[in-house]
C-alpha cells in the first residue's frame, strides 16, 4: 500500500534519515521504534509530505507522491506528538473546524463528527472547551481530529505520552479496534514496548537515522535466540557492582530498571556463581535472581545500546 524507498533527509550535511526502506501493507499495524534522536519524527514528516526528502521516494500504490502528494494526504491521518487543538473551542467545534479543512460536505460533516465522538468516547463532553479537558481527553480528541476525514492510513507519533493508565488503555483499545474493525492501516511509534507488542504486526527498529532491524516480534526476538537474560534484583544499586558485571567477558548487555539489573549472556554460560561472588565482593545484597528468555526490550538494548525510553 505504502512503500518508502531509500528515503533520506540531511540538514547541513548531517543525515538525519539515511536511506531507509520500509513498507505498510493494507490493514496492518506497524511499529517504528527508536531512542530519542533516532530520526523517527523526521521520517514521519517525510512520509506525510510535510518535509521534502534529500533523496529516495515515497510511493502509494506504486505511484510516487513526492511531486503530487494530494493523493496520500486525502487518505492519511496524522496524530502528532504534540497536542494540536484549539483550546478555546469545544470538542465538537474542533472536529467541525478540521472537517471543513478537509472539505467534508456539510451534509456529511455533522454525522461524521458524531461518529468520531463515539469512537474516542467524548460524546458526553462534546460541548466543553478543550482547555477544561484532562491530558488523556486531549490525546483522544487529537486522535479524533486525525480520523475526521475517514483516512485509510493513520500515523500515530507517541499518542499516549504523559497520560494516566486508564486513558492510555482506552487509546490502545481504540487503535486496535480501528485497525481490526475499520481496516485502517497504522504506523505507530511509542516509548512503551508493551504498547508495540500489543498492537503491532511488524516492527522496524531505527537508530542514527537508519533501519537496523525489522520483522515480526518473534523474528526480532530470534536475534537473541542464543542468549539468556538474567534479572538480578538487589536491595540497593551499587555502581561498583554494576561496573564489575559489565566488565565480565560473557556479559553482552546490561540494563537497569528500578532495583533490577538485567544482563544478557550466551545460553551456554552459567553466570550465577560469578554474580554471587561479585555481589559479595561489592557488599551488594541480592534479593533474587531469575533466568528468563530475552524480551523485545532486551533485543532493542542489544541493537541500539540504549533502552527505548532513553
Amino acid at each position: 500500500m505504502l512503500e518508502i524507498i531509500k528515503l533520506s533527509k540531511a540538514y547541513k550535511q548531517k543525515k538525519v534519515v539515511d536511506s531507509i526502506n520500509l513498507y505498510l501493507d493494507s490493514g496492518e499495524t506497524v511499529g517504528l521504534l527508536g531512542p530519542n534522536g533516532a530520526g523517527k519524527s523526521t521520517t514521519i514528516s517525510l512520509i506525510s509530505s510535510l518535509v521534502s526528502p534529500s533523496g529516495g521516494d515515497v510511493r502509494l500504490y506504486n505511484e510516487s507522491i513526492l511531486k503530487s502528494p494530494q493523493s496520500l494526504r486525502e487518505i492519511l491521518g496524522v496524530v502528532p506528538q504534540e497536542i494540536a487543538l484549539y483550546m478555546e473551542l469545544s470538542a465538537r467545534e474542533n472536529l467541525i473546524f478540521f472537517g471543513k479543512m478537509h472539505r467534508i460536505p456539510n451534509s456529511r460533516l455533522q454525522k461524521r463528527v458524531d461518529e468520531v465522538l463515539d469512537i474516542i468516547g467524548l460524546k458526553d463532553r462534546e460541548k466543553d472547551l478543550v482547555k477544561t479537558f484532562s491530558g488523556g481527553m486531549k490525546r483522544r480528541l487529537n486522535i479524533g481530529v486525525a480520523l475526521i476525514h475517514e483516512p485509510k492510513i493513520i500515523i500515530m507519533d507517541e499518542p499516549t505520552v504523559g497520560i494516566d493508565p486508564q486513558s492510555r488503555n482506552y487509546i490502545l483499545e481504540t487503535v486496535k479496534n480501528l485497525n481490526k474493525e475499520e481496516n485502517i492501516t497504522v504506523l505507530y511509534t511509542s516509548h512503551y514496548m508493551e504498547e508495540v507488542e500489543f498492537l503491532c504486526d511488524r516492527i522496524y527498529i531505527m537508530d542514527h537515522g537508519q533501519i537496523i532491524a525489522s520483522g515480526t516480534k518473534e523474528e526480532l526476538k530470534n536475534i537473541l535466540s542464543q542468549e539468556t537474560a538474567i534479572n538480578i534484583k538487589v536491595e540497593l544499586i551499587k555502581h561498583d557492582f554494576v561496573e564489575a558485571l559489565k566488565s565480565q567477558s560473557n556479559v553482552k548487555n546490561l540494563s537497569i530498571q528500578q532495583s533490577v539489573i538485567t544482563v544478557i549472556v550466551p545460553k551456554q554460560v552459567n553466570m550465577l556463581k560469578d554474580i554471587f561472588k561479585l555481589a559479595e565482593e561489592h557488599t551488594t545484597n541480592v534479593l533474587s535472581v531469575n533466568i528468563v528468555t530475552p524480551t523485545l526490550e532486551d533485543v532493542f538494548l542489544h541493537l541500539t545500546g540504549r533502552q527505548l525510553r532513553d
